[in-house]
């Protein structure tokens, strides 16, 4: 089986959602298929990353995605339908790498992981091989909701998104062998996008025996919040929790530290550290250290689509967290135990202050209420990896059918 994977991001190192999913994907094909992944990047530490990829036994090309010049086109094409994600998107190396790529090589099946290079399945030199997209989440409905929250003239940038890639992920879906999203409630979403589609649950996992916690749990009143700060739900969670929360948390518990750990924190973020409570590591190495260290996780994000890997992560490296009604609605129902939800600045205050009041080996049991077992990640992308074998028979048994063909005439 040649699989070809097309990523709008190098997937490594796993330390962001989008990089973690993919790169679990790439291992287990890699294990079982001749994969080449086709990934555009944004800056030259990431490309750099590429040697460290092949090692999984992969062959990697990349394609530069320029900043400037596609701002300047998005702008330009504004008054159009093109997403503007396909245009922020868009790198002039793409299309020869992919000819490379395919030099000597034709794969039987293309995985398009997201909506962002999804476009590339359906055109020469792909168009014609059987395509599986993992969708992961719907991003015209990230957009429209981003719509609801923002003022002019963002709102209408978002609503205009919101359309033109809702149409665009109609016709992808159409047209591809089959479609996947990590949970029910986007899969949901996705049928009302495109009814009758062939949309299916391949949710993420976990690296359960990587996160094990190697020591007993620290004592310390240590909060953490892992996320990427450039990130505008995970930005605005960080502040609202940093004004509104923490404040809070500190009158009743003063030696309280919260950790801000994650890359690309914007000016805002940046500024919370200013209180020397708060730390802000902008980019870690490997997010493990922290995680051990701390007491509870918080993800107060009010603006979340598929599944929050982080709170997972933090039930497997021993953590119970406070998250907002909209990442609970996410999460796998094995995870919820070791969740409390809140929504206010009172009642999610209430919550890590209630943590935070357990001994450690209490809080290292309410984490142990999560059932982590069942979310090991070959188990949860199985259906992911099926439906590209699938496709890759029909492509053989396509090429059989040509073949046949050709001797007969």
């Amino acid at each position: 089986m040649r699989v070809l994977v097309l990523t709008h991001r190098l997937p490594f190192a796993p330390n962001r959602g989008d990089r973690i999913r993919a790169f679990h994907i790439i291992k287990q094909l890699a294990a079982r298929a001749d994969v080449h992944v086709v990934s555009l990047v944004h800056d030259r530490e990431e490309e750099a990353q590429a040697d460290t990829l092949r090692q999984l036994g992969v062959a990697v090309s990349t394609a530069f995605v320029p900043r400037t010049r596609n701002l300047a086109l998005a702008a330009l094409k504004l008054p159009t339908s093109t997403p503007l994600t396909h245009l922020l998107l868009d790198s002039p190396a793409m299309q020869p790498a992919l000819v490379r790529a395919l030099d000597g090589w034709r794969p039987d099946v293309v995985l398009a992981y997201c909506s962002g290079v999804a476009p590339l399945s359906l055109v020469p030199p792909l168009a014609g091989i059987p395509f599986v997209l993992d969708m992961v989440d719907v991003d015209s409905a990230k957009w429209s909701a981003f719509a609801g929250a923002a003022g002019f003239p963002k709102a209408w940038v978002y609503r205009r998104e919101a359309r033109c890639l809702s149409a665009f992920e109609a016709r992808a879906v159409k047209a591809a062998f089959a479609a996947t999203v990590v949970n029910d409630r986007e899969r949901a979403t996705l049928l009302r996008v495109c009814p009758g589609a062939a949309v299916h649950v391949s949710p993420n996992g976990v690296d359960v025996d990587a996160l094990s916690p190697p020591q007993p749990p620290g004592a310390d009143d240590r909060v953490i919040f892992s996320a990427v700060f450039d990130y505008a739900p995970n930005a605005d969670g960080a502040v609202w929790f940093a004004r509104n929360v923490w404040p809070l948390v500190r009158v009743a518990r003063p030696s309280a530290h919260l950790t801000l750990a994650g890359s690309s924190p914007n000016a805002a973020v940046r500024r919370l550290a200013e209180d020397p409570s708060i730390e802000v590591t902008g980019r870690v190495e490997d997010m493990r250290p922290y995680l051990w260290r701390s007491a509870i996780a918080v993800a107060p994000i009010f603006q979340s689509r598929g599944v929050q890997n982080k709170v997972l992560e933090a039930a497997a490296a021993g953590l119970p967290s406070v998250v907002t009604r909209t990442v609970g609605q996410g999460l796998p129902s094995q995870v919820l135990p070791a969740c409390r939800i809140a929504d206010t600045a009172d009642k999610f205050a209430a919550a890590v202050i209630e943590l935070l009041s357990l001994s450690p080996d209490a809080r290292r049991r309410e984490a142990a209420r999560a059932s982590l077992t069942a979310l090991g990640w070959p188990t949860r992308l199985a259906p992911l990896v099926s439906l590209i074998e699938g496709a890759c028979q029909k492509s053989s048994a396509t090429a059989s059918a040509g073949r046949r063909a050709l001797t007969l005439s």
